[in-house]
């Protein structure tokens, strides 16, 4: 068992730090994601950069990176009364990994997407609750980082009211909601400088350069 553990943890972190915004700009564009927009190698920021379709597979595979480590925590030790303690420690470290990879000299993203998907595997109902307030968020202010933030809020607040979630996960949910929150600091600045760009300005730009 102890090794399972280890061994989860050591996957976790190494796959949720895969730059996959980063790699996709690359790939795509030829361009150093972090060189461009916000500078930040997150799904909005490619998706304004590169494209629609670059940036919605920039969010499902950073999705992917929280949910698939929790989901094979839960699965591989379902009979371990420890199992959510285990998960929460791949949840945890994929999501530390995203934000501070390895592979790019510990820049990385704001874990967003990455923590969407670990909430995915241990908490779908309060995720999806969460996901709908964003969605919403977006919609009346076209801007990712209102809908990430009020997201962070109405997460932990629906996971401790919704489903009888062990407290550890609740106390987790709430650690993270904070730290993205905190990752925020800098797009809260812009938006109370009124700086902060919408979620289709960067877009409009790029496509204005591809039509000139």
């Amino acid at each position: 068992m102890t090794t399972t553990v280890i061994v989860l943890i050591l996957v976790s972190y190494f796959l949720g730090a895969v730059p996959t915004g980063y790699l996709i700009a690359k790939k795509v564009m030829g361009i150093d994601i972090r060189e461009h927009g916000s500078g930040n190698p997150g799904a909005a920021n490619v998706y304004r950069t590169v494209g629609k379709w670059a940036g919605v597979s920039t969010f499902l595979v950073d999705a992917l990176k929280g949910f698939i480590p929790v989901s094979a925590a839960l699965y591989l030790c379902a009979d371990s009364p420890h199992k959510y303690w285990v998960a929460i420690a791949c949840g945890t470290i994929a999501i530390l990994g995203h934000m501070w990879t390895i592979y790019l000299k510990f820049r990385g993203g704001k874990g967003v997407a990455t923590s969407a998907g670990v909430f995915a595997a241990l908490l779908p109902i309060p995720t999806a609750i969460a996901f709908g307030v964003f969605v919403i968020c977006v919609a009346l202010w076209g801007r990712i980082s209102i809908g990430s933030i009020f997201a962070c809020v109405v997460l932990p607040i629906a996971s401790f009211l919704i489903g009888k979630h062990p407290m550890s996960v609740n106390i987790m949910v709430t650690a993270i909601a904070l730290l993205v929150i905190y990752k925020h600091v800098p797009n809260i600045k812009r938006l109370l400088a009124h700086k902060e760009l919408k979620f289709e300005d960067g877009a409009k730009k790029r496509q204005d350069n591809e039509n000139k």
